[in-house]
Formats: structure tokens, sequence, C-alpha cells
């Protein structure tokens, strides 16, 4: 546990330092100050600083500079591998951040930290659910499950890159090394293996801690007797927080993909809920998007998001403009596609409809096929591969019925809510709620992911974020246009900080029984949410007392390793399991099965080709 907190320390001073120059550098182009927000709670992470911050909060900062540090990661991979010379020129542009700007930085530093803004005892109440929260995630990422996928090929992947960077043709090893996720150079720049021989995890729990702060901003509002769009989907985040507490140890790419997910619907309903008229933000959470697709492909249709910004900078010819966000696009995923073409020889594993390159170490398009239909009739609930063609009507409803309870509810849910999106959109249309496309953008989004993650490959660990969003922002919608409060001072109303004065949903009806009504339902809907959020906590605390083992204090638990044996291929010694087909993280380097693989030179170093 301890291990974790530092190399969290170490990522938050790292993160925070690289996000910060690229957003000095953003913006000295392209000024901007964000909504300075008024109670402490929304003031969770750090977005008390107005104008000595810069405008932005302390997890854009810590989010920016993870995209940031994980391309890096991911260039570097190309040359060498992630080890010691890439955390040394790391922590070198750090403190060359810190000694050109650090009259600036120093105030920015104080003004998201240190603010003496807040009045006691909300400061110190703050810092001490902060210290609780990073104490509470950092012994959850301590210990806890090993995720199945992890030691069939996630550690072995991390360890690739480790050891030797990109390797040509490492897929042909095994086809899932070829499931190229930019979140595993992440996880290989902090494994800090290169100090102590064995290869931390903490990454993943480093972003549940981030998400979590941030959707805690929820507090505020139920404590005003409101809830906005954003609270909704901020209370299903905590949910799935929650439920992947005793995983998040485990350096799964799906668990970066749903909480990056989660974190950019979350700010962009808080953009929405704000009026923010700056399109920066926005466009830079696009940006975020392109970040999220090279975690995990199938969260491509995020990139939905971009219609409305792309819209308005056209539309105002701001071409400049138009020109930064496509360059930063580009270097976010450019390095993603070139480990792609070296990883497998395609651009896009296991797609083989982009077939651009004709590389000695290709990946044959019958196995890529052949992997790219096995991961469908998975994520249906078969394992026979023959089973590819079969019709939804065959394969869906004995995939429901496999489904748990909750997550029963929640697909019905979702299916529910895309229908009435349906009507909600062509209520748009036609002018039942006009000015709310900001809003239609993100409920459109996530309903086409969720549409497009249920006919493809619906393993719900793939597209649970899409489970639980879709209801949240479409329904949220709904609950906000009809019964959010409006700043009437004759109804003695609190007012929505965040929709004061816009006017954008249904007019709210005339008369004292409606306004009764209205705030009726919307402190039903806190209490309900805030019940759900007890019934959560306390059932997580149940289970950390009942699995609960005096260990994992000082060093975060290891990878689990499996029984193998080895054999040689041209004198290249290589490992198999003994059992089954997870190896773990020591029997490197590895595969399910014997390869039927030649070497490209010398050694394994220089990449693998198909025999």
């Amino acid at each position: 546990m301890i291990s974790v907190i530092l190399i969290w320390l170490y990522m938050l001073i790292t993160t925070f330092m690289i996000g910060y120059g690229v957003l000095r550098v953003i913006t000295r182009h392209i000024p901007y100050h964000a909504h300075e927000q008024a109670d402490w709670q929304g003031r969770f992470c750090g977005c008390a600083a107005g104008a000595a911050g810069g405008g932005w909060c302390a997890d854009a900062y810590l989010l920016c500079g993870m995209v940031c540090v994980t391309v890096y990661a991911q260039v570097f991979s190309l040359f060498a591998r992630v080890g010691l010379a890439a955390n040394v020129i790391l922590c070198v542009v750090c403190v060359l951040i810190g000694i050109f700007d650090r009259k600036r930085l120093g105030g920015v530093v104080q003004g998201l930290f240190c603010s003496r803004k807040e009045k006691f005892p909300y400061g110190v109440l703050r810092w001490c659910i902060m210290i609780f929260l990073v104490l509470l995630f950092a012994y959850g990422t301590s210990r806890g499950m090993i995720h199945y996928d992890t030691s069939l090929y996630h550690a072995q992947s991390i360890r690739w890159i480790e050891e030797y960077g990109v390797v040509k043709g490492l897929g042909n090893l095994h086809c899932r090394l070829a499931y190229n996720s930019s979140s595993f150079a992440l996880s290989a720049l902090y494994s800090m293996a290169f100090l102590t021989g064995r290869s931390f995890h903490c990454c993943a729990g480093f972003l549940a801690l981030l998400l979590c702060m941030v959707c805690l901003e929820v507090i505020g509002h139920m404590r005003a007797g409101k809830l906005q769009v954003s609270d909704f989907a901020r209370v299903m985040g905590i949910y799935y927080l929650v439920n992947i507490f005793d995983e998040m140890i485990s350096p799964a790419s799906d668990y970066f993909m749903v909480l990056i997910a989660f974190y950019i619907i979350i700010r962009w309903l808080d953009l929405w809920e704000q009026q923010e008229k700056t399109i920066l933000p926005y466009a830079l959470l696009c940006v975020l998007g392109v970040f999220l697709m090279t975690v995990k492909l199938s969260a491509a249709l995020i990139l939905l998001l971009t219609v409305w910004p792309a819209y308005y900078l056209i539309r105002h010819k701001r071409w400049r403009e138009i020109l930064l966000y496509l360059f930063l696009g580009i270097v976010t995923a450019l390095p993603f596609f070139i480990r792609n073409v070296v990883i497998s020889g395609w651009l896009v594993y296991p797609f083989t409809q982009l077939d651009f390159f004709g590389v000695r170490w290709k990946i044959p398009k019958g196995a890529a096929d052949y992997d790219a239909r096995e991961i469908q009739v998975w994520g249906r609930g078969y394992t026979d591969v023959s089973r590819y063609d079969i019709s939804v009507q065959e394969w869906l409803p004995g995939w429901f019925r496999s489904l748990g309870g909750s997550d029963k509810v929640f697909v019905l849910l979702a299916g529910v809510s895309v229908c009435v999106l349906f009507v909600y959109a062509a209520g748009m249309i036609f002018g039942w709620w006009r000015k709310r496309w900001g809003m239609l953008v993100v409920q459109a989004a996530v309903a086409a992911s969720f549409l497009f993650w249920l006919f493809t490959s619906p393993l719900i660990r793939y597209g649970c974020v899409y489970v639980y969003l879709v209801p949240a922002v479409v329904l949220g919608g709904i609950y906000d246009g009809v019964f959010g409060c409006r700043p009437r001072e004759q109804d003695g109303c609190i007012g929505d900080v965040s929709v004061a004065g816009r006017e954008d949903g249904i007019k709210a009806l005339p008369g004292k029984r409606w306004t009764a009504a209205c705030r009726v339902v919307r402190r039903a809907a806190v209490v309900l949410s805030a019940l759900f959020l007890l019934y959560k906590g306390a059932a997580l605390g149940r289970e950390m007392a009942r699995d609960f083992i005096n260990d994992y204090w000082m060093v975060q638990k290891d990878y689990e390793n499996y029984e193998t044996y080895s054999y040689e291929i041209d004198g290249v010694v290589f490992y198999l399991p003994v059992e089954g087909d997870q190896v773990g993280y020591e029997g490197f380097p590895s595969a399910p099965a014997v390869p039927e693989i030649g070497f490209l030179g010398e050694g394994i170093a220089d990449g693998f080709y198909s025999i």
C-alpha cells in the first residue's frame, strides 16, 4: 500500500507538471478562464483556482498530463524500452517546466491546492476527505483480484514494453499481444520495474481515485437539494467504482476505457450546465476522446462529440483553431496506429478491412479474421466461432438471460432510454425543447456507443459505461428539462447554479402547485440518489470487512504467476503454461501454445514472422 502511494505521488507530480506545461502553451494562443464553482464540494478536485489557476481544475491538468505522458511512452517505445531512461527524460522535462515558469506555476499550485477562500471547517474537511480517499483507493489498489486477461496477456504486453519497447510482428507469437492499447505503455512507464525488478501496476487505481473525486462533487448539489444531469452520471460513476474496487489492481484496458469515458461525459455535461461558451474545453475533451479510442478501439464512437465543436468552429471560420485541434488529435492517435502496424502489420488489428501494408511480419489475414470473430461470439456468450453469423433474434435472448440481475435492469433501462431519445430528438427538431443541442450531442454519442456495443460484442465489461450512462444522460436530461429548478424569486426556490437564467428547456408551468410538485420531485431524486449511494457504500464496507487480510501494507500484491515449462525455438527459450492459457508476468516470453514463427533477425528483439 505504501508503494502504491509513493508511485501515485510520482504520477501526480509528473502528470500535473506535463499537463500544466501543455495547457500553458495552448492557452497562450487561445485564452480560457473557466467558471468558478460556488460551493466547496464543487472545488473538490481543486476547481477553486479561478484566475490563479488559469481557469483549469486540478483534474484537467492531471488528465492532460496523463494523455501526454502516455503518448510520450508510446513514442519512446518505438525506439527503446520504456524504463529508466524514459523516466529520467520525463523528470528532466518536468524540472525545466518548473524552472522556466516557476512564478506562475507557484500561483497555480497555491490556487488549486491551498485556496484561502474556503472558510473553516470546509477546507480542513475537504482535505480530510481527500486523504481518506487516497488511503481507501491505495488499499484497494494494493490487493484484490487479478483480472483473468491480465494473466493471459496484459502482464506480458507490459513486460514486452518494459524489456524491448515495440517488437515487429509480436502478434505472431500470441495474437492477443497484438491487442495494442495505449494504457499498456502508461503502465510500463510507471511500473518501476527498472528499480526493484518487479513490475507495479497502479495506474488504473490512480485514475479511479481521480474519477471518484470528480464524482463526489455530487455531494454539494445534494446538500443544496438539487441535482443536475451531470450528477446522475456521477452517481453511476460511483456505482461503477464500487463494482471494480477489488479489481482495479489489474492494468486491464477495460478499466481505463470506462473510467476515462465517465470523466469525458461528466465534464462535458458540467460545461454545458455552466453555459460555457468557449469552445476550447469542449475541443480538448474531444482530444481526450481520441485518446480513449487508443485505449480501446471499441470506444471510437465517443468521437461523435466532435460534431458540435466542429460545427461551431467551421461556422465561425476559425481555421487556426481547427488546425490546432486536428494537430492535437493526430499527435495523440499517430503513435497508437504506428505501434499497431509494427506489432501486427495491420493498421487496426484484428480488422482486416483496412489493408495498407505488405510487411513481412503481418499476421495472416485468416488468423486475424478468426480472432475478430472470436471476440464477437465471446461477447455474445458463445465459444464456437462457427456461430458468428447467427441472427440477433437467435443470440440476444440467451445473452440477456445470462446477465446478472442488476445488469438486466440497466440494459433494459438503456434500451428504453434509447427509444425515448428518438422521441426527444424529434421534439427538438419540431421545437418542443429548444437550445438543448449540447445535451443532445452527449446523449446521441452514448446511445450510439451503446447500440454499437450491443450488436457487435456485448460483453458487459466491454460496454458497461454505456449501459450506465445512457439512462443517466437521457432520463436525467428529461428530468432537468421538466423539473429543473428555475430562478424565479416568487417561487422561493434555491436556483440551480448550472442552469440559472438558461432558457433551453420546457418553460416551467405557472402556478404554485407546479412549483411545489417540482420541488417534491427534486427532493425525491436527491433522497433516492443518496440512499442508492449509501447502500453501495455499505455493500463495499461489508465486502472489505469480509475479505480483509492483514497483508500488502508495504508492497502491492504482485501479478499472479502460473507454472510453466520451457522450450526452444532456434536457440531462444520460450515458456508455455502447464495448464490452461495463463502465464502471468514471470514466464517471459510466453504464449499459450507453441507458435509457428520465425525470427526477422538474430533474436527476439528483431521481431517475428508467421511461417
